[in-house]
């Protein structure tokens, strides 16, 4: 068979030649080079506390509900300190959920002191506002949860049945004008609730959340105390193993050791 002509042609009487030449199309050192570089980069890499703090001061200016004017950031052994001011509790919240969603970033210390502007209810006004932020919330249980306020700070206690209406009852109060911080000590108490956990349906539970690494994370469960171990990549995914964890009935209290890594 006869060879096509723009192989042919220079080739005819030095076979050799056209070995030689396909051989090098194969280009194996460039394939080898390739998958080196995929290999290396999935090695992790740790970040310095000057990267962390770099990537918490972009995270809060890419932030619209942060004013980040007013806060300073400190990185120190992965453990990342937020110092300044800011106008409600609501962004002093904000400003530390853009850290927790920071990869590598092993600790927060939350010190921004909320000092609004302008004129703020009084406790008498503002204990008013929460009882209604309570009651118009459908998941919150508000006759069994109590609200005190001093001074701008809000204490929440009583009982509920679940974690999400603990949850969900701090959530309503939070944005609200004059709140300066909240000491959440609601109380889970669901006596009719199974007294013994599955371990195998948390871990379910935990699988089906697509924000969690789950082969990073171990679940043990004693009588209805659930221990979660293991690696989670930032703080808010080691906050959300917690939150599944929580979804589970009969649930009394979550011993949480996961660590960024």
């Amino acid at each position: 068979m006869a060879l096509p002509s723009s192989l042919n042609s220079g080739y005819g009487r030095n076979p050799s030649a056209l070995a030689t030449n396909l051989t090098v199309t194969l280009k194996a050192p460039q394939f080898a080079t390739r998958v080196d570089s995929l290999i290396r980069t999935e090695v992790p890499v740790m970040k310095t506390d000057t990267e962390l703090r770099q990537d918490v001061e972009k995270g809060l200016a890419w932030n619209s509900r942060v004013d980040a004017g007013h806060i300073t950031v400190t990185a120190r052994n992965r453990v990342v300190t937020l110092a300044g001011r800011v106008q409600s509790y609501a962004t002093k919240c904000e400003a530390g959920s853009v850290v927790k969603h920071i990869a590598g970033v092993a600790g927060l210390a939350n010190d921004l002191e909320v000092t609004p502007e302008g004129t703020q209810p009084n406790d008498a006004d503002l204990t008013q506002s929460v009882l209604q932020a309570l009651e118009a919330n459908v998941f919150v249980p508000s006759k069994t949860i109590k609200p005190v306020v001093h001074d701008g700070w809000v204490t929440l206690s009583g009982k509920v049945l679940y974690y999400y209406e603990k949850l969900d009852a701090e959530n309503a109060v939070r944005p609200l004008r004059g709140v300066k911080g909240i000491t959440d000590s609601v109380v889970i108490d669901n006596p009719d609730g199974p007294q013994g956990l599955s371990q195998e349906i948390i871990a379910d539970a935990l699988s089906r959340n697509a924000r969690l690494d789950t082969d990073r994370i171990t679940v043990k469960v004693n009588g209805r105390t659930v221990v979660l171990e293991g690696a989670v990549r930032c703080l808010a995914e080691r906050d959300e193993a917690e939150q599944a964890a929580w979804a589970a009935p009969g649930v009394s209290t979550i011993e949480n050791h996961l660590a960024v890594s």
